[in-house]
């Protein structure tokens, strides 16, 4: 199988934590086989490579939002759930009738309302903006 988000994902490293990817940023390939295992559930090529890039970088992994370790991955209202925000006000996942695409687009649920809602990209896209949009926001302003 092609790798095709791996160097993006792992990019993010020096692009936000000024640091070089190292293996240990994300999870072995039977690390993940494993927890994916346990928690019974398949997951999209995409993901597949977030985890194996950034699964041990806790640093992204819980940057404004809180991906889930895959073994706590799981599937509700026909959805693969991955992340959550801090109040557990919302929900994101990705159809389960497209864990086959390669990179499936994201949706998000209103826990209060569990009315789901697409966030108009695929994972990657969104993954990628989100990050972007948090790093940016995070940096302090220079004064002149």
């Amino acid at each position: 199988m092609a790798e095709m988000f791996l160097d993006k994902f792992r990019s993010l490293i020096p692009k936000y934590l000024d640091d070089q990817w190292v293996d240990e940023d994300g999870l072995s390939s039977s690390e993940l086989d494993a927890a994916l295992a346990e928690a019974g559930v398949e997951i999209p090529l995409v993901l597949r490579e977030f985890y194996l890039s950034l699964g041990g970088c806790e640093d992204l992994m819980e940057a404004y939002y809180y991906f889930w370790d895959p073994e706590e991955l799981e599937y509700d209202d026909g959805y693969l759930l991955f992340m959550e925000d801090e109040e557990e006000k919302y929900v994101w996942g990705v159809r389960i009738d497209q864990l086959d695409v390669p990179d499936p687009i994201v949706y998000r649920r209103n826990n209060r309302r569990n009315a789901w809602r697409s966030e108009e990209g695929t994972f990657s896209e969104y993954v990628l903006d989100m990050f972007a949009w948090v790093f940016e926001e995070l940096e302090p302003e220079l004064d002149d």
